[in-house]
């Protein structure tokens, strides 16, 4: 699922009407810079993530996750509980990835996913190893503790979520925003446009799923007036009109001409 989120945007790549919808228009990967992603989220998903989810049954049918019980849980259980999922993770994301762009834990781990300032949607799950486990953590643990306090859990919920959960994070690296785009019907959804200025700028916008924790803790920074001065350009260059100066945000959150 995580490869096969990735195609749309990889055909997207190569459709010169759609580069209009690329957030960094004039940014593109490498072969060599794709190739170092592909291998590195390949070798992700065997050494490191494999354990976690194999890790993962076991431990959450201790505390009376069903796996074999059948009838499974109606759609209306499942939506419930992947929305509530969805919140605690993405609490737990924004607390831990803040923590990440912090002294030795940005150089040492956290830097890595950086490497790619313009992401594409495979570079979603591109990182160290420790940031893995940390980050997995939010995914895993809403789970366990649902299950450990309802006793009421199903393997097959826990495979919707998962795959929720991956596809919101290939989108949220995808560096598309298109008209279709789910952030322009939710407006608290973050989507690809505002993790897609976290890569671009190195600091704020933190959450990856919604935006009101970057919203009340007051770290989205200059996001909106930058994004309404590109926007401005966009529309006075395809008027034909002078575009005033777009500006960018530093490591330090001040605002650059460029």
């Amino acid at each position: 699922m995580y490869w096969g989120r990735h195609i749309p945007y990889a055909v997207a790549d190569r459709i010169p009407a759609l580069q209009k919808y690329k957030i960094q228009e004039d940014k593109h990967i490498s072969n060599a810079d794709w190739w170092k992603c592909f291998w590195g989220v390949l070798k992700c998903h065997f050494l490191f993530e494999l354990p976690l989810m194999l890790g993962f049954h076991p431990v959450a049918q201790l505390f009376g996750m069903k796996v074999t019980e059948v009838p499974f849980p109606s759609w209306s259980r499942i939506a419930a509980e992947t929305g509530l999922f969805m919140v605690l993770e993405d609490a737990f994301h924004y607390w831990a990835h803040r923590a990440l762009h912090q002294g030795n834990l940005y150089k040492m781990i956290h830097k890595q996913h950086h490497e790619y300032a313009a992401p594409i949607g495979m570079c979603a799950e591109y990182a160290h190893p420790l940031e893995v486990l940390i980050l997995s953590m939010g995914t895993l643990l809403g789970p366990i503790a649902y299950t450990a306090v309802t006793g009421d859990f199903h393997v097959f919920s826990m495979l919707v979520w998962s795959a929720v959960r991956t596809l919101q994070a290939v989108e949220a690296h995808s560096g598309y925003d298109f008209p279709w785009s789910l952030n322009k019907f939710v407006p608290f959804w973050s989507g690809a446009d505002h993790h897609d200025f976290h890569h671009q700028n190195f600091i704020g916008n933190y959450s990856t799923s919604f935006r009101w924790w970057d919203f009340f803790m007051g770290t989205e920074g200059k996001y909106h007036l930058v994004r309404a001065r590109q926007a401005l350009a966009k529309a006075e260059k395809a008027h034909g009109v002078a575009a005033a100066p777009i500006k960018r945000v530093d490591s330090k959150n001040k605002v650059k001409a460029e």
